[in-house]
């Protein structure tokens, strides 16, 4: 793999990493009542402040472990929503008693069975808040989400719908959260690759057939990177502390210069609203003006 090539901006949690982290917490930490909370980084916390955050938080039950988009959701049995975004290298990890704690631990949560769920963030940039149901909107990236993919309000007709407003470019477009949740920059690469669209092209000039191709690439793309555990290139483990694969699998995400697994052109690479854009120039060839 072409590793060399990824920044660290480039690889963050996206909807696979994140379900997978989701899928193998869940029944450690599901039902369990956090005893205690320890606030080693307390820049984490963004909302409400560190005391009010202890205080809504400690003691109470956590009656479910949910995802939407990239966020992570603790729902607790008082009423409040524990929200995690991990951004780009935070790790939300199940750690037994006996087990070391991560050395970039943020955040220690102490479940009543003295098991800890532990934050860790090399960089610090994830974010932690807790928030009822009247100050939800207070979180404007996950109360603004879009249809997400392999869910029934992600259909065609909703891709034509919102494609057909925009005029920035696909590649742009597929990123914004806003219109659909979850992709992020391996995901949206490869979604493009399959579906045989130039990352260039303007979203509103896809054709319904070209549409249907890419949602059907999208729903494909996510569902094996669930299915493989995740994509790792530096920092993302799920939740048990274990590695995806999916890396192994990419068409074109980081393969700048080998071949493309169809036509066996050299794999290029662009950048496209501040983010490295891998495509094959054969495969993806640009058909119009606008993407040359």
């Amino acid at each position: 793999m072409g590793g060399s090539e990824i920044k660290a901006g480039d690889c963050m949690p996206e909807m696979p990493e994140v379900e997978n982290i989701v899928r193998g917490i869940r029944p450690f930490i599901e039902t369990k009542k956090i005893t205690d909370i320890e606030i080693i980084k307390s820049d984490i916390v963004k909302y409400p402040s560190v005391e009010q955050y202890v205080q809504r938080i400690k003691n109470s039950r956590i009656n479910a472990v949910k995802r939407r988009g990239k966020y992570i959701i603790l729902e607790l049995d008082n009423g409040i929503a524990a929200v995690i975004h991990l951004r780009m290298t935070g790790k939300l990890l199940y750690t037994r008693q006996n087990q070391p704690i991560d050395k970039y631990a943020c955040v220690i949560f102490t479940l009543e069975d003295k098991n800890k769920l532990v934050y860790a963030d090399v960089r610090r940039l994830g974010t932690l808040d807790a928030v009822t149901n009247r100050e939800l909107p207070r979180l404007k990236g996950l109360y603004s989400l879009g249809a997400e993919p392999l869910t029934a309000d992600f259909s065609v007709d909703y891709l034509q719908k919102v494609l057909q407003k925009s005029k920035s470019r696909i590649k742009s477009f597929l990123l914004n959260q806003k219109n659909v949740a979850g992709l992020g920059n391996i995901y949206v690469d490869e979604a493009l690759f399959l579906s045989r669209i130039n990352p260039l092209r303007t979203a509103g000039s896809l054709s319904i057939a070209e549409i249907k191709a890419l949602h059907e690439a999208v729903n494909q793309v996510i569902g094996a990177g669930i299915k493989d555990g995740g994509t790792t290139f530096r920092d993302y483990r799920n939740g048990l502390g274990g590695k995806g694969t999916h890396q192994d699998h990419l068409y074109v995400y980081s393969r700048k210069g080998e071949p493309c697994r169809v036509c066996g052109a050299p794999i290029e690479k662009t950048v496209v609203s501040g983010r490295g854009t891998y495509y094959c120039p054969c495969c993806q060839r640009p058909n119009s003006e606008e993407e040359k």
